[in-house]
């Protein structure tokens, strides 16, 4: 069984987008966090960011409420969990900046963003990405980090059993960071407005954000990660991973050659 251990000491778990799936990653994070301050273990510093206000759309389709319309997302979140849990959550209503934003070192950013321009800025920052994204009714959560190409496939076969790199959600799809083609001239659609018009499932954020937190919680913890991709479908109610090891990485790695 081959593990994914990036010899890090995560100090800082960052949370990127508040909406569909980052705000249930949000609550996810709160509890894990708390039950870790219980047991009197170390515990990182967590953040959320998020520029966007809570709208009257997002009341009952994320976790909102009516009161919350107005507000900013990242601190309605922070604000909740903090009173709620005693934690220290910081607030940073602004899009991501990584120079102004993300520690050096030590850190777990957590993308749940629905645009590409948001995306190419995740790709930047140092550290270790696990990204969500879905569609109609499925969904996937992808664990790397390193973007460098080069790097991925001199490590490709790890070495003893472990994984110091695996590759970032931008080496597995590369079109993540690329505008999304639009055949009718429409803005842009968030989560709740595909929701509203049915051309997204009520439910494919709750069980995205559930696998987003398995993933946490292994790598607070520092259970081994043996794992570095989730395909997720409510139709199918399943959740396929694919294992860390050369023959599942290659494929992914050898499109971008």
């Amino acid at each position: 069984m081959n593990i994914f251990d990036p010899f890090m000491h995560l100090q800082t778990v960052t949370v990127v987008g508040l909406g569909g799936s980052g705000s249930q990653v949000a609550r996810s994070l709160a509890r894990i966090v708390y039950d870790m301050r219980r047991a009197r273990m170390h515990t990182p510093k967590l953040v959320f960011i998020d520029p966007d206000v809570v709208e009257e759309k997002n009341v009952g389709r994320q976790l909102f409420a009516a009161g919350d319309v107005g507000q900013n997302k990242s601190r309605v979140m922070a604000r909740r969990f903090n009173q709620a849990l005693g934690l220290e959550i910081a607030a940073i209503d602004q899009p991501l900046n990584v120079r102004q934003h993300i520690d050096r070192n030590g850190n777990l950013i957590i993308g749940c963003v629905d645009n590409h321009d948001a995306r190419r800025e995740l790709a930047q920052a140092e550290g270790i990405w696990l990204d969500a994204g879905n569609h109609f009714d499925s969904g996937q959560v992808c664990l790397g980090n390193t973007t460098d190409h080069e790097n991925m496939l001199r490590h490709v076969k790890g070495d003893e059993g472990k994984y110091r790199y695996l590759p970032s959600p931008a080496l597995l799809f590369p079109q993540l960071l690329e505008p999304e083609p639009k055949p009718n001239p429409q803005p842009n659609l968030s989560c709740a407005d595909l929701v509203a018009r049915g051309d997204q499932h009520l439910l494919v954020n709750d069980l995205v954000a559930c696998v987003v937190a398995g993933y946490v919680y292994k790598l607070l913890h520092r259970l081994p990660i043996t794992t570095f991709l989730s395909y997720i479908s409510i139709d199918g109610l399943s959740v396929r991973s694919l294992p860390i090891c050369c023959d599942e990485l290659l494929p992914y790695l050898q499109r971008e050659a």
